[in-house]
């Protein structure tokens, strides 16, 4: 059985086996996919948490599932805890790049060798933005990478992973810490995500001053940058700016007179 298929069995016999007419939150475990395993006759996949995650961040839930959403509301699954999910129904959120918005050009400074061997549109992203310090450029204040793929687990919601991780100090002193999210291609933003990404830094990083951060392709050299909040479970923009990556030479004097009749 195709996994995808195999997954889709399992997540919607959980659900079917715990939702009532007219709820909005069903709680469920990951044992309980061991026993819709059973029950269905399919075989476990190797990393359970695997199927879940899928749902979570990738894959669309199966269509019984999607009949039962309202007009304008959507299910989401949430960690609730080590092992512990929650599917749960949210108003339809959906943040995309503002098409009409100028974009800024920044010498590419991505090394040839990296742009050679990017093995996907999410590490590809990621490596431009941190070899072209764009995350410096958008916040106005000195960002390092800390650590990307960041697997931890945070109280009340489970195991997490955050793309990239960045730390920064400003001119007052201020320092932040910046989960960062990685979207390529048509990929959009996820509240689940970008919720636990912040109760994530909340809880390892409580000194510092979180800023979410999320970084789009537009096109191969357009990366739109937005920061992003969750207000009443939906993803709200506080900042969003393009930055398209060209050679030295491609900025000319108009660019630059442009760019100072901008500045503050």
């Amino acid at each position: 059985m195709p996994k995808a298929n195999r997954y889709s069995r399992l997540i919607e016999a959980v659900f079917f086996d715990y939702y009532q007419k007219g709820d909005t939150e069903v709680a469920f475990e990951r044992e309980d996919l061991e026993r819709a395993a059973e029950q269905l006759n399919v075989s476990l996949p190797k990393n359970l948490g695997d199927a879940v995650y899928s749902f979570r961040y990738r894959n669309p839930l199966p269509e019984k599932i999607l009949d039962l959403q309202p007009p304008g509301m959507e299910w989401i699954i949430e960690g609730a805890g080590r092992s512990k999910y929650l599917f749960r129904l949210v108003k339809i959120n959906r943040i995309c790049p503002n098409p009409s918005l100028v974009a800024i050009k920044i010498p590419d400074s991505t090394p040839e060798i990296v742009n050679a061997y990017a093995l996907s549109d999410e590490q590809a992203l990621l490596a431009k933005v941190r070899y072209n310090r764009l995350i410096d450029l958008f916040i106005g204040a000195n960002a390092y990478s800390l650590q990307n793929h960041l697997r931890t687990a945070v109280i009340g919601t489970g195991q997490v992973e955050i793309d990239e991780i960045y730390v920064a100090v400003d001119r007052h002193g201020r320092q932040f810490v910046l989960p960062v999210q990685a979207k390529g291609g048509s990929d959009q933003l996820s509240v689940v995500q970008s919720k636990q990404d912040i109760d994530c830094c909340a809880e390892k990083y409580p000194n510092l001053i979180c800023r979410a951060i999320s970084a789009q392709f537009m096109e191969d050299d357009l990366i739109a940058l937005f920061e992003i909040t969750v207000d009443d479970q939906e993803i709200k923009v506080v900042d969003e700016r393009h930055y398209r990556l060209v050679p030295s030479d491609a900025i000319d004097a108009d660019d630059l007179q442009t760019y100072a009749s901008r500045a503050p």
